[in-house]
């Protein structure tokens, strides 16, 4: 099968990757992530995904859209639902190219994730999948959780520290109330 694998960053990507390869898929990567700030914070994460292609020898298809303003726009008045956002406009976005380059299934690095809503990603998945004409292949990659950080490690990827967005890095590095 000629899988299609939206990649989030480099680190959530190794165990998808070398899950899918075991499995006898042949992957592409795909990175499109629009949302995430800053602009520096941005460009490590492609840098480390162009990087781990190069070591794992990975066709990565680039859409390097960084369209901040837009997501800003879309999630200012309902912050709390900025997630939804997210995994929609960039698993469309997946789908669609999965579409247009004749992959025979996609799937997304974002389930590698403990701190993602997996049915989510799920549901949303399985809908542009079938509007686009290219199934969504679902796996819970969470159960390689501590062997994809032992990899990355190892491969002395850039590890962030927080999911992307403006307001995640703001919920990892803002001061909280006393009591929160």
């Amino acid at each position: 099968m000629n899988i299609l694998l939206h990649i989030c960053c480099g680190p959530c990507a190794v165990y998808p990757v070398r899950t899918l390869r075991v499995g006898g898929r042949t992957v592409t990567g795909f990175f499109f992530n629009h949302n995430i700030h800053p602009y520096q914070e941005y460009r490590k994460r492609l840098d480390t995904v162009t990087h781990f292609a190069e070591q794992e020898i990975l066709p990565v298809i680039v859409r390097d859209d960084y369209r901040l303003e837009e997501f800003l726009a879309a999630v200012a008045d309902k912050p709390e639902d900025r997630c939804r956002y997210c995994y929609a406009s960039r698993l469309e976005a997946t789908a669609q190219a999965a579409s247009e380059g004749g992959f025979e299934a996609w799937s997304t690095s974002l389930l590698y994730s403990r701190y993602q809503n997996h049915e989510e990603i799920r549901g949303l998945g399985e809908t542009f999948g079938q509007q686009y004409g290219v199934p969504f292949f679902y796996d819970d990659y969470r159960t390689g959780w501590q062997e994809g950080i032992r990899l990355s490690r190892e491969l002395g990827m850039y590890r962030q520290q927080y999911c992307g967005c403006i307001y995640s890095e703001k919920e990892r590095y803002a001061p909280r109330p006393a009591g929160k």
